[in-house]
């Protein structure tokens, strides 16, 4: 299984053209929950950063159910990355690296700000501008981007997503182990939720 997930994530990287470059020590990447981590039911979101219906749900859908599910104690988000392209890749790469308290901070200004920096002539340039104000400067930036582990990391977590819940698309969520396809209104993961722990 490792090996397979390897072998995918050596294709996806070679499909999207990134370029390995001297390895560093910018951060570990590791699994980000938004809520309290005993919380009774788990939303895993499968997205990607350049995705515009993954930004609309984050600007748009994700405050009320943060405000009416995880800050209630009644649901915890996994956020995974699914990058699209290695704009999206290393966008996330760098997410990782900001740190586990500025992670979701980082990960919401990249998506309030996608059409600028996603549609930019220089994106990864972009992508310093925005994160500059979340206290990472170019140096941090290039020295994650140069990190082949993180790279390889958010890869193989994309390949689990397909691997073990048939994500497909983007965003993607899995509740109570369903996959559900598509953005949907906030109603319905409170709803979904509220009928889980009834």
């Amino acid at each position: 299984m490792l090996k397979a997930v390897k072998f995918f994530a050596g294709a996806f990287l070679l499909a999207l053209g990134v370029v390995s470059a001297e390895p560093s020590q910018a951060a570990e990447w590791k699994e980000h929950v938004l809520g309290d981590a005993d919380a009774p039911v788990t939303i895993i979101e499968y997205a990607s950063l350049t995705c515009p219906h993954c930004a609309a749900f984050h600007n748009e859908v994700l405050p009320e159910i943060k405000e009416k599910l995880i800050d209630t104690g009644k649901a915890k988000m996994i956020f995974r990355d699914y990058p699209l392209d290695g704009i999206a890749l290393r966008a996330a790469a760098v997410a990782q690296c900001a740190g586990d308290d500025r992670y979701f901070g980082v990960l919401s200004m990249l998506f309030k700000s996608q059409m600028t920096w996603a549609r930019s002539e220089d994106p990864i340039e972009g992508i310093k501008q925005v994160v500059r104000f979340g206290g990472m400067n170019g140096d941090a930036v290039d020295a994650c981007l140069a990190d082949e582990a993180m790279i390889d990391a958010i890869v193989a977590s994309r390949m689990r997503g397909e691997q073990e819940y048939s994500v497909s698309s983007t965003p993607s969520f899995i509740i109570d182990g369903e996959t559900i396809a598509g953005a949907r209104e906030a109603e319905f993961f409170i709803d979904k939720v509220e009928d889980l722990i009834d």
